[in-house]
């Protein structure tokens, strides 16, 4: 894929990096990236896809933003309430960049039709915030050996793995959570969350995003990023593979 001078121009400060240079952004030009979520963490990762260049973006969601979102959810506006949130999200990536095929999928995510949504994605990022779905996508995710990007917020803390489950010694999203799909848990709704962790987790999701298309630095793969803002900390854990997990264990190869 060719870059237009005007291409060349927008994305000038990812190309003369030496870890990105024209190979890397031609990369993002060809890539297909779905979003699971134009939430908390779609929000702040769709810009910077969108700007990043990604050719084709799919946004799922199938929520309406509500004036209670935009504490944290600063793609969307005051005007845009009532709106359907992958519709917004998809009109703004395109009105941020023009070379962006952003389509809103405005579904609910299940079995019947997880499958169809990630045809063809190079990488999917799933910031939903509902944790069955969260299997559905990652067990798809994985037969279809396209890598995952998972990130979640609550409070003042937030997680973030990249998940490549079928390469020997990493582990998939089910090594991490398990396998229970209604284990309690609090929504922001129930516990609140500071509205930048938005910002900085889905920002941190989108890069791991652009690292999967093209890699740079090190792999990020088979590590858990944990980020605690009230004491300003941030450690990096690397996860085992579970040779009994049920989804990439020994039992599956």
């Amino acid at each position: 894929m060719t870059l237009s001078d005007e291409e060349l121009t927008r994305y000038a400060r990812h190309i003369v990096l030496k870890e990105v240079g024209g190979a890397g952004q031609q990369r993002f030009a060809a890539a297909h990236v779905v979003v699971i979520g134009a939430g908390g963490i779609g929000s702040p990762a769709i810009p910077y896809l969108a700007a990043a260049g990604i050719g084709r973006l799919t946004i799922v969601d199938d929520d309406h933003v509500d004036l209670s979102n935009l504490q944290r959810q600063t793609i969307y506006a005051t005007a845009e309430i009532g709106a359907g949130k992958a519709e917004t999200a998809a009109a703004a990536a395109r009105r941020l960049n023009p070379h962006v095929a952003a389509v809103a999928r405005p579904i609910r995510v299940d079995a019947g039709n997880v499958a169809a949504l990630l045809a063809e994605a190079d990488v999917v990022l799933d910031g939903c915030d509902n944790f069955a779905t969260r299997l559905i996508v990652a067990d798809a995710a994985h037969a279809a050996r396209v890598p995952l990007v998972s990130a979640a917020i609550g409070q003042f803390d937030g997680q973030l793995g990249v998940f490549r489950g079928w390469e020997p010694g990493k582990p998939c999203y089910r090594c991490f959570v398990g396998s229970d799909p209604d284990r309690p848990g609090a929504t922001c709704a129930e516990d609140g969350v500071l509205g930048p962790m938005a910002g900085a987790i889905g920002s941190l999701a989108a890069l791991e995003v652009l690292r999967a298309i093209h890699a740079f630095g090190e792999d990020s793969a088979g590590k858990l990023l944990l980020a605690d803002t009230l004491s300003l900390r941030f450690r990096t854990l690397t996860m085992p593979k579970d040779p009994g997990c049920p989804t990439c264990g020994l039992a599956r190869n």
